[in-house]
């Protein structure tokens, strides 16, 4: 029996679209003024962007940790290139905070989104997140919907912090900070690379395939979805 849900963002609770074309260039847009402002705030995320950037070998630039300019330099180069870098995702994270306080930014879920959230916790089930964006991108995400603050609604939250989408021992991780078996967790996700590392740590696993999002190659494996209605 399924006890968790554990939840993709991009594509799955959250339109494609919002990411790509509101969150994204917002917090890129903002990204040098941030980094000069909030530098001597920021040596944690430094520290590791300049570790990142010495084994990076799409980036020859060395990168100075003196300097707001040359770190700004290198986050802009993760974006281009669609890294999942945990300090870029942690940066974004501190930028969108301040987007959404601002009321310059509402998110955006799927409208069977807060119904499904309101029924598995009436069953009993607990709702987690796994995402490439930060812990606190998630819960600003989740905090400033449409529908309201769905947070009450989520009991744990997870990114790369535990490991990569596409690894099976992140996975397993994550279902032992859950205190449950990985074939009691359902793994929720528009990407079969990610399903597949879930399914080979023993989670149970759903392709999400929205009409309004280009998912790829569906993967007929995990028994794809429209809509979370679909479920249970």
């Amino acid at each position: 029996m399924t006890k968790v849900i554990l939840l993709d963002i991009e594509g799955t609770t959250t339109p494609i679209d919002f990411v790509h074309k509101t969150l994204f260039p917002f917090a890129k847009e903002r990204l040098g003024n941030y980094i000069e402002k909030h530098f001597g705030e920021l040596s944690k995320e430094i520290a590791e962007l300049v570790d990142e950037s010495s084994h990076d070998e799409t980036y020859t630039v060395p990168v100075d940790p003196t300097e707001p300019g040359s770190v700004a330099a290198y986050l802009e180069h993760l974006i281009e290139v669609d890294r999942k870098s945990t300090p870029l995702k942690a940066i974004q994270g501190m930028i969108w905070k301040d987007g959404y306080e601002a009321g310059e930014l509402k998110s955006v879920v799927y409208d069977d989104v807060p119904a499904a959230f309101k029924r598995w916790t009436m069953e009993g089930k607990t709702i987690a997140i796994y995402s490439s964006g930060s812990v606190l991108a998630q819960r600003l995400l989740f905090g400033h919907t449409s529908h309201g603050d769905l947070t009450s609604f989520i009991s744990d939250h997870f990114d790369t912090n535990i490991g990569h989408k596409r690894e099976s021992d992140s996975y397993r991780k994550i279902a032992a900070e859950l205190g449950h078996a990985p074939g009691r967790i359902l793994f929720l996700s528009d990407i079969s690379e990610e399903l597949e590392a879930a399914a080979d740590a023993g989670c149970a696993a759903r392709m999400v395939v929205r009409k309004s999002s280009d998912t790829g190659v569906i993967s007929v494996r995990f028994d794809p979805i429209a809509s979370f209605e679909e479920l249970f």
